[in-house]
């Protein structure tokens, strides 16, 4: 029975332009990870704007979690593109990344210029252990939905494991949780028919633009000539932007390097930033050198404020990269880091968007929804035991910031345990959290008496 809450008609067409201004509300707004910005979008098109239909939208949100890369992102991006095409694909996805980059680009410079500035330096001795407390509850958060049963959590530990003890690096920890998982789906189909996904809602809305029953547009149809043709445009969009690097700066140059260990990064982020986190600190901080340990901590503090996908913390590390190794001479630290910052951007978020318009189509042939794979859900698993290492790993840094023998810092394990407690127990939202940690850090700071 119908009720006034209850449209019988799809709404009218939308525009380019009106669709422009809300993907540039959303890259603004897009707090709180991917979680929370997969809920702002189905909140908005799903349920109060009805430009996607519930099962349309699910159906685009499990093809993106099978993606590596930041699903929330590449979702956006599937979306603009199945409403206005290419380019409402490109506006989309470009849009939600946009406001973070020149905030985090902003906050870098900032941190940089002005890091040992005692009351910026008081509000990172606070944000520090809420970081720790984030890391930890997204290992909580993805184990209690992953690991249902003893093979998932042999894998996770394994895992853990894996890269805590043998430093074994993380592309192979996760090429062998795949393999696992495809030695176990068959031979052990029952233990690894465990399917990942966000949940949604189950109130009818009245019919959708996009609804359960939309043929699919013209534009989203598979051929191969228009597959053949993403393909090109992929590899000229990578490689000459690629080839203008070792052009102009050659091939062992920072910002070469930047483009080709990024370009990785990008292909390898299964299960969302925190678990691609570990492969960049390998190369960023003890193979590259681009920066320390406690400054990868800093970042990822900072990425946890600012609107996008938290993979957007790459950009700082591109910025303090560039700002380090003084790229472009000692009077062009800022420039350096500007320019090492978005070419690190751009080499992480393009295959996002390339795989989108490669896969879309094929996805759009069918309206069932995706079956997740068995080694999908082996690589799962290993997520959680590799994001485990990431929290241990911070830790240390922070809890012992001189070693073991340099005392701990019982503070920071206090603000720390409240932080976690705040998140788990009391579901407040990280950008509060972080914001009451940093206060706390600063205060402490002006409190603490001056070193003799």
């Amino acid at each position: 029975m119908e009720t006034p809450s209850q449209p019988s008609t799809p709404p009218e067409a939308v525009s380019l332009a009106k669709a422009l201004i809300y993907w540039l509300k959303l890259g603004c707004i897009s707090f709180g990870g991917p979680t929370g910005q997969i809920a702002i979008m189905h909140h908005d098109l799903v349920e109060k704007k009805r430009w996607i239909s519930e099962q349309r939208f699910l159906h685009a949100l499990n093809y993106c979690m099978v993606l590596p890369g930041p699903e929330a992102q590449q979702l956006a991006t599937y979306i603009g593109w199945l409403m206005h095409k290419t380019l409402g694909g490109v506006i989309a996805g470009a849009l939600f990344v946009l406001p973070s980059l020149f905030v985090l680009l902003g906050l870098s410079w900032i941190y940089m210029a002005y890091g040992d500035v005692p009351a910026v330096a008081g509000t990172l001795l606070g944000i520090k252990p809420a970081v720790i407390a984030i890391v930890l509850f997204a290992a909580y958060r993805i184990g209690t939905r992953a690991l249902k049963n003893s093979a998932l959590w042999s894998i996770a530990a394994i895992a853990f494991i894996a890269i805590f003890v043998f430093k074994l690096p993380f592309p192979y920890i996760i090429l062998g949780a795949g393999i696992i998982g495809h030695l176990g789906g068959r031979y052990y189909p029952a233990q690894f028919a465990v399917g990942g996904g966000h949940g949604g809602s189950t109130q009818n809305v009245g019919p959708s633009l996009i609804d359960d029953t939309t043929p699919t547009p013209p534009h989203a149809l598979f051929s191969w000539p228009r597959f053949a043709r993403v393909c090109i445009a992929g590899v000229v969009l990578w490689g000459s932007a690629m080839a203008a690097l070792v052009a102009v700066f050659g091939a062992e140059h920072t910002l070469s390097q930047m483009g080709w260990f990024f370009t990785k990064a990008a292909l390898l982020t299964f299960g969302g930033a925190y678990a691609v986190l570990p492969y960049v600190f390998q190369g960023g901080v003890e193979q590259y050198q681009w920066l320390s340990a406690s400054q990868m901590i800093d970042g990822l503090a900072l990425g946890e404020t600012t609107p996008g996908p938290l993979i957007m913390v790459v950009t700082f590390v591109g910025f303090v990269g560039g700002w380090t190794k003084q790229l472009f001479g000692p009077d062009s630290l800022a420039t350096a880091g500007i320019v090492a910052g978005t070419v690190v951007t751009y080499f992480t978020f393009l295959p996002s968007f390339i795989m989108i318009f490669l896969g879309a189509p094929l996805i759009e042939t069918t309206h069932g929804n995706l079956k997740f794979t068995a080694p999908l859900t082996g690589i799962t698993a290993a997520v959680v035991g590799v994001i485990l290492n990431l929290a241990v790993f911070f830790a240390y840094h922070v809890l012992w910031p001189h070693g073991f023998d340099g005392g701990f810092e019982w503070v920071s394990a206090a603000i720390g345990l409240a932080a976690f407690m705040a998140i788990w127990r009391y579901k407040i939202g990280i950008i509060p959290v972080i914001a009451a940690c940093g206060a706390s850090g600063l205060i402490l700071t002006m409190l603490r008496p001056p070193a003799l």
